[in-house]
């Protein structure tokens, strides 16, 4: 019995050491946005990195996501004679949920693994330590920039996702399902709320932050060796990914619950 009491208070106590440790790196990073040197060459490259080569990515993801839902969306009114709701639902499926949500999955999958085997590595080959040597602080040099950089352009590459996952919705009911083009289009732009807008580009931003600040965290806490860097590349993206899903949970009670 005072085993297991002693395995679960180790776990207990590992638990908020890490819980504290994530803290102080959130809060470190938050402070040097207030406190010069400002590596606006950095910063462009993480715009860059981020935010444009990302695209593809999420073009092709939305799309494809658009057009599977408006299928299923109509397969499934089809048995209650509802297929006429599928421009709606479409829609607001994507803006409200499968737009960010899948968005944040690809950056994390793409950016956030980036990150932090790009920073693993660095702190493997002692280019860390070399920046220090240099007086020029690590948090500031590497976790500003892209931390800043992804909450700022996620909002822009969220709601190019949400209009590419509209128009794959609209592409394949115009031309799978026999809709209308010009009521099709006048549906999706009755439907839409500038709440429902300004809600995605929200968690857009949010889902960046979550990203790239799980990318640097993990990076600059690896271990050394070549196993380290693995570890911390995969713990990055699981760790991303568990967060965006529970910070989507979390907001989309905030916003919609009323």
């Amino acid at each position: 019995m005072l085993r297991l009491v002693a395995r679960l208070g180790a776990a207990t106590l590992t638990l908020l050491a890490a819980t504290g440790r994530f803290a102080i790196f959130i809060g470190e990073t938050i402070s040097h946005l207030v406190r010069p040197p400002f590596y606006v060459g950095e910063f462009r490259h993480a715009l860059l990195q981020i935010g444009y080569f990302s695209l593809p990515v999420v073009g092709l993801t939305a799309f494809f996501t658009g057009g599977a839902l408006a299928l299923q969306i109509y397969s499934g009114g089809s048995r209650f004679s509802a297929e006429a709701v599928v421009p709606q639902i479409v829609a607001i499926g994507m803006v409200r949920e499968l737009g960010p949500v899948l968005v944040g999955l690809m950056i994390a999958a793409r950016v956030t693994s980036s990150i932090a085997a790009e920073i693993a590595t660095m702190k493997v080959t002692e280019q860390i330590d070399a920046l220090v040597t240099l007086s020029t602080h690590p948090m500031k040099y590497l976790t500003l920039p892209r931390v800043l950089a992804a909450t700022l352009v996620m909002p822009l590459l969220v709601g190019i996702g949400d209009v590419i996952g509209i128009l794959g919705g609209f592409v394949i009911s115009t031309q799978r399902l026999g809709f209308n083009t010009t009521s099709y289009l006048q549906n999706t732009a009755d439907f839409l709320e500038f709440h429902d807008i300004a809600s995605s580009l929200a968690k857009g931003a949010v889902f960046g932050f979550v990203a790239a600040l799980m990318g640097c965290y993990y990076g600059m806490h690896s271990d050394r060796g070549a196993m380290g860097v693995g570890r911390a590349t995969k713990s990055s993206v699981v760790a991303a990914a568990v967060l965006i899903l529970a910070a989507n949970f979390l907001l989309t009670e905030a916003f919609f619950s009323a």
